[in-house]
């Protein structure tokens, strides 16, 4: 099942976590949202929030930088290690 990434090109927490996707060799989706909040209806059917960054990974919703690298380090760092 793929992640599923919603950001914006200019907001430097969405860089930090597309790095870290990268990084991990994770496949995802990614989807660009707009950079005026009230638009983001994409991410707020998501998250119930207009905020980004936001991960989708099946059931899972994060909107929190910090957790969102927590998650991929834990879920999928140890997975890329063994490769």
């Amino acid at each position: 099942m793929a992640l599923t990434f919603y950001h914006v090109e200019w907001c430097p927490e969405c860089l930090i976590v597309r790095d870290k996707l990268e990084e991990l060799g994770v496949p995802y989706e990614s989807v660009i949202v707009p950079d005026l909040r009230p638009l983001r209806k994409k991410v707020f059917e998501v998250s119930g929030q207009y905020y980004v960054p936001v991960l989708k990974d099946g059931d899972k919703v994060l909107s929190e930088t910090r957790d969102i690298l927590s998650y991929l380090e834990t879920t999928y760092g140890s997975k890329a290690a063994r490769s």
